[in-house]
């Protein structure tokens, strides 16, 4: 039963105080944090009730005396992190308090770190937290527990540090701190997450990981805040940036090789209010794979678009926001190409990842090197395709025009929601409408939607369900559609959901669309005639990804609109 109901079915609280308490994305643990948070109910009450149901025993960790020799076989990451202490040994098994009875994978967890059974208690947050100061001390102590003491952590520089010998600099390179920072850094690894968001707020630090394009909060304990300036001047410190300038943004790149794969880290810092804010971009070049099939593009996209990147000369634009699997698309389709009887030549701010076989260029505006400057050199390489990272004004627009006009195959992106408003962006640059009408051959928008992990997706019915009023019926094949678990499982972390696969809208450019486009018509005109010529819109893509149980009703709502009674 949910721990709301519980706590009202036990009489520990009325329906107003449930109602003042429940979130509308809420988990079942916040519900009973919440309740003893305002004071509705005793913490100790509150876990005996859920105890009882879920069939845990509570423990009065004031009269437990604590065998302090587990502490120095249970992982200590997890004490911290997920607020749990082991009390005692039991027969074969290890008792262990928590003070979340929703959340019993971290225990899991130290069950096979260890190779024994956990055996689960309840106890209350606090007196938990107290049995955490008073065995594992507070400040430098707490830090040096709160990592596991690794002989190796795993993480190498690739280059090499400066340090100026201030204070601050010394600080950064306490061996606590180093390994603080080498764990947040193995975490995101591990995690497969995208990005590292680590903030400064009024109240301390906070840390988030991006992962498959969510941000997922990481518990820290409260101690790390005195560590805030180390961390952040030890990332400073690592990426080559200046530790005394926190006035100013500034970006830097971190080489690592961890488990002996190279992983490239771009730190962005920022000055905020409350201090510095930094988000690292988590590039893992040992993961990444450049298939064009791997993708997930339907077959006949697929089969499509193979033959459009084989073109002699043109334009093929791919759209999308930021993060939405642009470059992925791009690299997957210049490695298709690639052979030894093709010159490709790139221009990318920034290189993300490097390519065998294909000549990049990592271009800098501050010294007037620019997207429209490098193509203009490109040129003169005698190169048969190009990529540009990104049309961002009309300079960059007209080069990569005149290059396709004297027979080159051009690649690059633009910022559009959708492929028909790629022709009005480039018009709205300043480009003559015929020029773009005749050297665009097509536009791909993307986007990328989580994946439903196989382990844990739980199955639905559409039919019996209110389903959104543009979903495709026709083509529905009667199987059962599938949701996320809301509780996960050990495989995806809890989250319902593991990886991402794209989504695709291939608008290829028609005699029709050529017409429309010379004519300054509207991205919708120019949609409607892609629609009839037998184009799959992005919402399109979604739903049949949908029904075939790659993804989520969720994820289709998410991160696509309805095309608006559009027919096919």
């Amino acid at each position: 039963m949910e721990a709301g109901q519980l706590l009202l079915k036990s009489g520990l609280l009325n329906n107003a105080q449930l109602m003042s308490i429940r979130e509308p994305n809420g988990t079942t643990s916040t519900v009973l944090e919440k309740a003893v948070e305002m004071g509705f109910v005793r913490e100790d009450d509150a876990l005996i009730a859920v105890g009882k149901e879920v069939g845990l025993d509570f423990v009065d960790l004031t009269k437990e005396v604590v065998d302090l020799e587990l502490l120095e076989v249970f992982p200590q990451k997890l004490i911290y992190r997920q607020n749990l202490f082991p009390i005692k040994r039991d027969h074969d098994s290890v008792v262990v308090a928590t003070s979340d009875p929703y959340d019993l994978y971290p225990l899991d967890e130290a069950g096979e770190q260890m190779g024994v059974h956990i055996q689960p208690v309840l106890a209350e947050k606090r007196e938990i937290a107290k049995l955490i100061k008073e065995h594992l001390g507070v400040g430098g102590e707490t830090i040096e527990g709160l990592i596991e003491a690794r002989t190796d952590d795993g993480i190498e520089l690739l280059d090499d540090i400066e340090i100026d010998g201030s204070e601050l600099s010394e600080m950064a390179q306490e061996a606590s701190v180093i390994r603080l920072v080498n764990e947040i850094l193995l975490e995101a690894i591990d995690s497969k997450a995208s990005d590292v968001h680590i903030e400064s707020q009024s109240n301390g630090i906070s840390i988030r990981y991006r992962i498959d394009g969510i941000l997922h909060p990481q518990p820290v304990p409260p101690e790390i805040n005195q560590f805030q300036a180390a961390i952040i001047s030890r990332l400073k410190i690592m990426s080559r940036l200046n530790i005394a300038e926190k006035r100013l943004p500034q970006d830097g790149r971190i080489k690592l090789k961890v488990k002996g794969r190279e992983i490239d880290v771009r730190l962005s810092v920022i000055p905020m209010i409350h201090g510095e804010g930094l988000v690292m971009r988590i590039l893992d070049k040992g993961s990444m794979t450049f298939d064009l099939r791997a993708l997930g593009m339907a077959q006949r996209t697929y089969d499509v678009f193979k033959d459009l990147i084989r073109l002699p000369y043109g334009i093929i634009l791919v759209t999308g926001p930021t993060g939405s699997g642009k470059t992925t698309t791009l690299y997957s389709s210049l490695l298709e190409i690639n052979s030894p009887d093709t010159k490709i030549i790139t221009t990318e701010d920034p290189v993300e990842y490097q390519l065998d076989g294909i000549n990049q260029i990592q271009v800098h505006p501050k010294i007037g090197l620019t997207f429209a400057a490098s193509l203009r050199s490109i040129l003169r390489h005698d190169p048969d395709v190009v990529l540009v990272g990104e049309i961002r004004d009309f300079e960059t627009a007209e080069n990569a025009i005149q290059a396709s006009l004297t027979g080159h195959l051009v690649f690059s992106t633009l910022h559009t929601n959708d492929a028909s408003s790629a022709y009005t962006r480039a018009v709205d640059m300043g480009v003559e409408s015929y020029l773009v009408a005749s050297t665009v051959e097509a536009v791909m928008a993307q986007r990328l939607v989580r994946k439903l992990c196989p382990n844990c997706k739980t199955e639905f019915d559409p039919k019996k369900r209110d389903m959104p009023s543009d979903f495709p019926w026709d083509d529905y094949n009667d199987e059962p559609m599938f949701d996320p678990n809301p509780e996960g499982c050990r495989e995806c972390r809890g989250v319902g959901y593991s990886g991402r696969m794209g989504v695709y809208e291939l608008l290829v450019t028609t005699d029709e669309v050529r017409e429309l486009a010379t004519a300054r018509k509207s991205a919708w005109d120019i949609k409607q005639s892609a629609v009839k010529s037998g184009m799959k819109t992005l919402r399109d893509d979604s739903w049949l990804k949908a029904i075939a149980g790659n993804t989520s009703l969720q994820e289709v709502t998410r991160l696509t609109k309805s095309d608006g009674g559009m027919g096919h």
